[in-house]
């Protein structure tokens, strides 16, 4: 039966497709990705949220505070076991996949990605794997665009513009934040795009929130209703607070790495590996329970008036009218994120780091706020810098400050509190790209050359095949006799640069036609000049293993149009600058969504 419904959607579909234009189909397409973003959305925060109710009122009715420590080792198993006996045993977690889609396989995003990531990272953050759901969302939503325009025979411009749809969409959906959507697709994760393209990505940005709003219960949203007012004499420390952020930022990014390359070099079995770190997360979340799942709801109380009531149902209940403990008990958690989120990931669950920044962003946020108020320095509204915290961990560790400043203003409802979210993203963002050149999820891409989102020209050259723009047909001279052979070379040929080889065909150096042009037209010096004396040794070499960004550099650097390819120790052919940019000239054509 719901075969036969998908069939004839899919018959509607293609049938509207033929009746309208390019353009049209593709804002029709934009909704339909975003209805679909939407779903993948209500039925993650549906599924964690109940888990997390479930959690809360077992601890309160049964008192068992062990139980927030035993489900997230029930989830991280369940993860492992999803993955090795549905999922063929790998699953790519990190939204860095899509920019590699985009980048290397043409936006082509796996069909299992469409339901692997709401399956996993259901388990692992609804039983309290301390990690966040969007990324495993974004990846979703950019499953659903990139396969709906594969299943409509879609241009790579078009699959790469609904990857953008879905990736929107699924932002709006999660906070209820379309013009957060649009940014973080456009700011994150697309290569280039036009100011047409917007049209499609905010449309579908648009249904995502709409569909969110209707159906999800608000309370499973990350959205505050109490702020207090805007004052422009607190801005010294709204920006010592974008400068704790981004070191803040750094340290996450950095100690997330570290623990991730841990568990990457433990010789265990996936179970074993597994029950390991969930162990080890089971004891952290025991003494610090508001680690446990996405921590939305600890975000919340710490804006609230009473923040002591974290320490409820914690081993410091005891003291929870006691400021400095607070102080302390939010100091430690705030520090304790990153091993808690890595451990995770690293472990085996699957989740991402969009609501550990989050969470990361309102723990710094309060910290500092609360331990200047408490030092009697001045009288800082707590809330506040609480939320603004927020933005600058999300600006600092995604390198994404638009998106995290209309993130924070739409979920807190309105822009009062603009300027100094302006202030501390821009300043966290400076700080954390001062030290750490990618963001977090493109960290392990860049190391591999795979994908640089932050600057387009090496984001493109990425994507060149150097194998292809290597000419091997060139003709060679020996380093032995005159120059009559080569003269009889350049009569019968276009060429304008020759290697220079031995029997073995070791590159002995080269030869530009530039350079001779004056001495081939005397007999003479034809006759009794030797190809050694005007052969050069190469400014540059280019090896097949080089990136297309290194070739450039060395064009860059030799000032020459010609540059010879070894490969295996021996002369192998010669790169054109010329057909190099050619190619970059048409990649950048294909890749520019219109």
């Amino acid at each position: 039966m719901f075969k036969r419904y998908i069939y004839k959607i899919e018959n509607l579909i293609s049938w509207s497709q033929s009746k309208l234009s390019e353009k049209q189909f593709i804002f029709l397409s934009s909704v339909l990705v975003g209805i679909s973003a939407a779903f993948a959305v209500i039925v993650l925060k549906s599924f964690a949220h109940s888990v997390f109710s479930f959690a809360t009122d077992i601890n309160g009715i049964l008192k068992l505070s062990f139980i927030n420590s035993i489900l997230p080792i029930i989830g991280i198993l369940l993860t492992i076991f999803v993955v090795k006996r549905v999922l063929g045993g790998t699953i790519e977690k990190g939204t860095s996949q899509i920019l590699f889609a985009v980048a290397k396989k043409s936006s082509v995003i796996p069909r299992k990605q469409m339901y692997a990531q709401i399956v996993t990272s259901s388990l692992t953050v609804g039983l309290g794997g301390s990690a966040g759901l969007e990324s495993p969302i974004v990846i979703t939503g950019a499953a659903f665009g990139s396969n709906y325009a594969q299943r409509y025979k879609l241009s790579y411009k078009d699959r790469t513009l609904l990857i953008g749809c879905g990736v929107a969409a699924g932002i709006a959906a999660a906070f209820n934040a379309p013009i957060a959507g649009v940014l973080f697709a456009i700011e994150v994760l697309l290569v280039d795009v036009s100011i047409s393209a917007f049209t499609p990505i905010m449309i579908s940005a648009a249904t995502g929130a709409l569909i969110s709003e209707i159906v999800l219960d608000e309370s499973i949203l990350l959205n505050f209703k109490q702020q207090q007012t805007f004052d422009y004499h607190n801005i010294p420390y709204y920006i010592l607070l974008g400068i704790f952020a981004g070191f803040i930022a750094v340290y996450y990014s950095r100690n997330f790495q570290k623990v991730e390359h841990f568990f990457s070099k433990v010789k265990l079995s996936p179970y074993k590996k597994g029950f390991f770190g969930a162990s080890l997360l089971a004891i952290i979340i025991f003494v610090f329970p508001t680690l446990f799942g996405e921590g939305y709801e600890s975000i919340k109380t710490l804006s609230e008036n009473d923040p002591g009531q974290l320490l409820e149902n914690t081993l410091f209940s005891d003291f929870r009218n006691n400021s400095w403990v607070l102080l302390l008990f939010v100091g430690a958690t705030m520090l304790l994120k990153v091993f808690a989120t890595g451990i995770t990931l690293g472990s085996g669950g699957n989740g991402g780091n969009f609501a550990p920044s989050l969470f990361l962003g309102s723990y710094a946020g309060f910290f500092f706020s609360k331990l200047i108020n408490l030092s009697g320095f001045t009288k800082l509204p707590i809330s506040n810098f609480t939320m603004v915290g927020m933005a600058g961990i999300l600006s600092g560790l995604f390198h994404a400050p638009l998106t995290a400043i209309f993130l924070i203003a739409e979920i807190t409802g309105g822009y009062d509190l603009m300027i100094p979210l302006m202030i501390v993203s821009s300043i966290s963002f400076a700080i954390s790209k001062r030290f750490e050149k990618h963001s977090l999820d493109v960290k392990n891409l860049a190391r591999k050359g795979n994908a640089f989102t932050s600057n387009k020209d090496t984001n493109i050259l990425s994507t060149l095949d150097i194998n292809k723009i290597i000419q091997t047909d060139y003709e060679t001279v020996g380093s032995e006799g005159n120059l009559e052979k080569l003269v009889e070379l350049i009569s019968h040929s276009n060429q304008v640069v020759f290697a220079v080889v031995d029997e073995k065909l070791e590159l002995l150096g080269v030869i530009y036609f530039n350079d001779i042009r004056e001495i081939i037209f005397s007999a003479f010096k034809v006759k009794y000049t030797p190809i050694k004396e005007i052969m050069q040794n190469p400014k540059e070499i280019i090896y097949p293993t080089d990136s297309m960004e290194t070739v450039m550099n060395k064009f860059e650097n030799s000032k020459v149009a010609f540059l010879p390819v070894i490969k295996n120790g021996k002369y192998f052919g010669f790169i054109s600058k010329s057909i190099a940019l050619e190619a970059y000239r048409s990649k950048l054509k294909s890749m520019t969504i219109e």
